[in-house]
């Protein structure tokens, strides 16, 4: 566990500003974000071009990151460019893909943002049927037994199917886009995530971060993300430390309830004194929380995050 002292400042994410007024309020979002005890804010894809521009100019709080691809954009022909696939087959999709997130770096530069996170894309285009049946079977209780351990079988079968040609397209992406984050003087967030059609396991993200020096590209943890594969039997969380822990350059922070993540830490079960064993000093933190949760929270949050040790 590091000394609180030398830790970056913690950021709030602009998700939270995704309701009134703070979306039409940025400097509101940043003033309510310091007053409750944050150091820093991260530009969420959920900004477009005018709100982040606020963001910038009201200057109440550093910006410490930027989740790409942001600016929010609609591509003209593909929709929103928050939905487009790094990894996919589909060589548009991917150069425009490639073409938001490298705006992203651009616009942290212009932040003065040391990272930018990247969701590195997918395995197709919607959940695996098997990993629909374990959220279900989940819900319902249902959480060992033979119908459990085969909805886990089946999915890491289908995924291991399926997998070898989109993580050749996310290496290619990533290839292409670490040059143009090191030109940005940006450092890469490789993302866990929260699908198991998703984009990187494991391994899969030690393999992509090898060929890169830590200031280029790094690993981005997601507290909530990895904590719900983790209650699915299909990550351990153990295995994100043990494989790729020492590439972490930050972390988006958030608790978990059942299988809803984005909760405020104290509004979920998660345990944050063993997420604190696991982050170095310098590990940038970001805490991810969405716009349903109340503002009173925002402090107490960070209050249940310095109980657990995590800064």
């Amino acid at each position: 566990m590091a000394n609180p002292a030398q830790r970056p400042p913690v950021a709030l994410s602009t998700m939270w500003a995704v309701q009134p007024p703070y979306e039409r309020d940025l400097a509101a979002f940043a003033r309510l974000a310091a007053e409750a005890g944050y150091g820093a804010v991260e530009i969420n894809h959920s900004m477009d071009r005018r709100q982040a521009a606020e963001l910038l100019a009201c200057s109440v709080l550093p910006v410490a990151s930027v989740h790409a691809p942001a600016p929010l954009e609609d591509h003209p022909r593909l929709g929103p460019n928050r939905v487009l696939n790094l990894a996919s087959d589909d060589a548009a999709e991917r150069t425009a893909a490639i073409g938001y997130t490298a705006r992203s770096f651009d616009l942290a530069r212009r932040a003065g943002a040391r990272f930018v996170v990247v969701h590195l894309g997918q395995i197709g285009g919607a959940p695996f049927a098997a990993e629909t049946r374990l959220r279900e079977l989940y819900a319902a209780g249902q959480r060992s037994g033979e119908p459990w351990q085969q909805a886990i079988d089946d999915a890491r079968r289908e995924r291991a199917r399926l997998a070898p040609r989109a993580l050749a397209q996310a290496a290619s992406t990533l290839h292409t886009l670490a040059p143009a984050a090191e030109a940005a003087g940006v450092t890469i967030g490789l993302e866990s995530r929260l699908e198991y059609h998703h984009i990187p396991l494991p391994a899969e993200a030690a393999e992509l971060l090898a060929p890169y020096a830590p200031q280029v590209a790094g690993y981005w943890h997601d507290s909530g993300h990895s904590e719900v594969l983790h209650r699915l039997g299909l990550v351990p969380l153990e295995d994100w430390w043990r494989q790729v822990g020492p590439r972490l350059v930050g972390l988006h922070v958030h608790d978990v309830r059942g299988l809803v993540d984005h909760r405020a830490p104290g509004n979920g079960d998660l345990d944050f004194r063993a997420l604190a064993a696991h982050i170095p000093a310098g590990a940038a933190i970001t805490l991810e929380i969405d716009q349903h949760e109340p503002a009173a929270d925002l402090a107490r949050a960070l209050d249940v995050l310095r109980a657990a040790g995590v800064w």
